[in-house]
């Protein structure tokens, strides 16, 4: 790229982080230092403002980087993203946001401990959400990573990983000095300046092709070399029982993982009322359903005016399609057009990725210091020697540390795909033992305890054990072949195991299922009574 790109897209990176820590040292000097304040923001924000928090912590670089990405280079297969993320808000609206808003505090141990033995569900719980949060970093780090290096002409790996430093430091720091309060305010701007890059980008693909939809495909499918294939299913998982078994189980994952993500469900915590949480949910649903729309005129114009092969050339994944479409939609490269429309694009990413591993890390923390800290403290008995907020600050710096570093290692796999494998982990561990302790009467503490392990650990082996890691050329390790697993995505089986292991734990259970406890769970998750 020209020094043009760089100056323009660097002033803007600036700017927009800039801004961002002025909103965070405004909010570190007018918070008291309270749980409620630092997890939850106070439960002061409107529907309104937490649907644009919750689309802005949901609309990743996965999703305006991936996406586009993997429908440029594999057209109708691609699109399974989209609708998958879409579709998975349903599940969250209709069994899960309201529930949790009224049964929970901070986190999703909350909910689960609510009518278990406290101690086992919450180290169970809070090590699950860690876990799906770091591979969840790791896909922000790599758009990080990605968008650098073309901006940088893609000539220097050094740049790419301080760029994946830097990213993980200032997360670090809008977490441990702001809380939730300053990452929803950050998450509200990085929503609306990505929905209106979004729009932007969306009309002028559409201007290109006059209007008509029909015609942007019908160019698509001609520059991708592989004719109407392009837009019908089997391009990418259509090849053999294996390919067509991942798609099943990439399409299981993303609509059920979605309610299981930590810092999705921290995002009900932060409005004062259960009604507000499902009102929010509705605004988010409106926001990303427009925009995952959008992404697909993104990918398809991608494909049609830049090629799935220049796309390729400039990053195998696929994860700078969106900002080469950009530089071109402006007047190409050399052209002030293209340089200031790529430099608010490669922005608007940066944007994005800042705000959301903010809320990752946010959520994770909060596990670590509100789960797992103050569970291993009352073991022993003693007071705690640190405050929960001040554990959960000190776990943002070594989340961070651990999602730098898988970060690097992971940096040529496509986001989208990464955040794929979260999915299938928070689908796998967190939502069997939330919808068991929701709606199952007999569910006991053993049950959620081996709901728990019984997803994640298949789900993670499964994933170490898969042509992701090992095998293959584009694996994370490609000179080593351990593989044993041929799926890419754990989800088809993992999932079922979680459910599966719940209900063997329960059923082979000696503790009595508590009735009481039971009863008070239902009338406060439908009703709200007593709820904090």
């Amino acid at each position: 790229m020209t020094g043009n790109h760089q100056t323009v897209a660097l002033l803007l990176f600036s700017a927009f982080i800039a801004v961002t820590l002025a909103i965070t040292t405004w909010v570190s000097r007018n918070r008291h230092g309270s749980p409620e304040e630092f997890y939850a923001g106070g439960r002061l924000f409107s529907p309104m403002e937490n649907g644009f928090a919750i689309a802005g912590d949901y609309m990743s670089a996965a999703s305006f980087l991936g996406i586009s990405g993997l429908i440029a280079l594999f057209g109708y297969d691609g699109m399974l993203y989209s609708v998958g993320f879409l579709v998975a808000w349903l599940v969250v609206l209709l069994l899960v946001a309201e529930l949790v808003r009224n049964c929970g505090r901070f986190t999703l141990a909350d909910v689960v401990a609510a009518r278990m033995t406290e101690r086992p569900v919450r180290i169970a719980a809070g090590t699950s959400s860690v876990t799906v949060s770091v591979l969840y970093l790791v896909a922000q780090m790599v758009g990080a990573g990605s968008l650098v290096a073309l901006l940088l002409g893609g000539t220097s790996e050094a740049a790419r990983s301080w760029t994946v430093i830097g990213v993980g430091a200032l997360m670090v720091i809008y977490v441990s000095l702001g809380g939730m309060r300053a990452t929803t305010w950050i998450q509200i701007v990085k929503a609306v300046l990505l929905m209106a890059g979004t729009i932007a980008l969306t009309v002028l693909v559409l201007l290109r092709f006059h209007g008509d939809f029909g015609q942007l495909l019908t160019a698509a499918a001609e520059r991708s070399g592989h004719g109407r294939d392009f837009l019908a299913p089997g391009l990418r998982y259509g090849g053999d029982w294996t390919a067509r078994l991942d798609f099943i189980s990439l399409g299981i994952a993303l609509v059920l993982g979605t309610a299981g993500l930590p810092h999705i469900l921290a995002r009900f915590y932060t409005v004062p009322t259960a009604r507000a949480a499902r009102r929010s949910v509705v605004w988010a649903i409106g926001l990303i359903g427009s925009f995952y729309l959008m992404t697909i005129v993104l990918g398809f114009g991608a494909a049609a005016i830049i090629g799935p092969d220049d796309v390729r050339a400039s990053n195998a994944a696929g994860n700078t399609a969106v900002p080469l479409l950009a530089l071109d939609l402006g007047g190409g490269a050399g052209s002030t057009g293209g340089t200031v429309l790529f430099a608010i694009v490669a922005a608007v990413a940066f944007a994005t990725i800042l705000a959301v591993v903010a809320g990752i890390t946010l959520a994770s923390s909060a596990s670590v210091a509100h789960d797992l800290y103050a569970s291993l403290r009352r073991r022993h008995g003693r007071t705690r020697k640190y405050s929960e907020v001040t554990v959960a600050r000190l776990a943002a710096a070594g989340i961070g540390a651990a999602a730098i570093g898988l970060g690097l290692l992971a940096r040529d796999l496509n986001v989208a795909f990464l955040v794929g494998l979260a999915f299938a982990v928070a689908a796998s561990a967190n939502l069997p033992v939330l919808l068991y302790s929701l709606f199952w009467r007999n569910f006991t503490t053993r049950g959620a305890v081996w709901s728990v392990y019984g997803g994640l650990l298949p789900a993670v082996l499964l994933v170490v054990l898969s042509p992701v890691v090992s095998g293959s050329p584009d694996a994370l390790f490609p000179g080593v072949d351990f593989h044993l697993f041929p799926l890419q995505n754990p989800g088809v089986v993992s999932i079922p195991l979680g459910f599966l292991a719940g209900w063997i734990g329960t059923v082979t259970s000696h503790e009595p299922p508590d009735a009481a406890k039971h009863a008070e769970t239902e009338v406060r998750a439908l009703t709200g009574a007593g709820a904090v």
